[in-house]
């Protein structure tokens, strides 16, 4: 059952899902499950393994869900002796560890241009894995990009059909042209990407936006995109506008 529950975990990363792994770390008395006993909790609160079912499991379950979202690991201690909050009477001691399980932050580039020389290897640092999509062969080549995971050259309305895209996934728009970012857009939206953002003027981002709206996009949906892309730090050459980015992705993936 342990070996199942690795597998699952490697299943989760490898389809970019999220979830967050319940180990029984410490067990004293009566307990459902002895120490070492493991739980996976997906994002969707459906589970793989138990720790022992009851009040204890549903508990876990609900601070699975807090792990999930804030990203951070927890420490818990459950009394399982009759007048406290769980209602069980087991008589005994249990301490749990639940951390969480993502899988590797990738950060999908479309445009090989001035902005993603500079971000590329920014992106590296911060650990991101990086692929890298244009539509012209010259701007989408590993000697080009060497720190990137992938380059792929095709037209941006198939790119997505040649990517995974998952909840772990960064999507930066900084094509050569608005018709190349509005093709983008309109993929990444259909995608569960954690963040989309999208170079350009308010002016630029507001006829994309519309586009998009007259093909049935919501507004709700379009307010999800970071558009003008990047934090205001000022930034005016591509390295500071890479800087811009950059930060407000690990913002987006630190908040929770």
């Amino acid at each position: 059952m342990q070996s199942d529950i690795y597998k699952e975990v490697v299943r989760v990363k490898e389809t970019q899902q999220e979830a967050a792994l319940v180990t029984v770390i410490a067990a004293s008395g009566s307990t459902p499950r002895e120490e070492g006993a493991k739980m996976l909790v997906r994002a969707d609160g459906s589970i793989f393994g138990t720790i022992g079912g009851g009040n204890i499991e549903r508990q876990v379950i609900e601070e699975a869900a807090e792990v999930i979202r804030q990203g951070k690991p927890k420490r818990l201690c459950y009394r399982l002796k009759a007048g406290h909050e769980l209602g069980m009477i087991c008589g005994g001691d249990v301490e749990v560890f639940i951390e969480p399980i993502f899988s590797e932050p990738t950060m999908f580039i479309f445009g090989g241009g001035h902005i993603a020389l500079p971000l590329v290897g920014m992106a590296g640092i911060a650990g991101f894995k990086i692929v890298v999509i244009d539509d012209r062969p010259e701007f989408s080549t590993k000697e080009r990009f060497p720190e990137a995971e992938a380059t792929i050259t095709e037209d941006f309305s198939k790119a997505f059909s040649r990517v995974k895209v998952g909840k772990s996934s960064y999507i930066v728009i900084v094509t050569h042209g608005h018709k190349g970012d509005e093709k983008v857009l309109e993929g990444a939206l259909a995608t569960e990407a954690k963040y989309i953002g999208m170079i350009g003027s308010r002016a630029k981002n507001k006829a994309v936006f519309s586009h998009l709206l007259a093909k049935g996009f919501s507004q709700e949906l379009l307010d999800t995109v970071h558009a003008p892309i990047g934090l205001k730090i000022g930034g005016q050459t591509p390295e500071e506008i890479a800087v811009s980015i950059l930060a407000e992705v690990v913002q987006v993936r630190r908040a929770g």
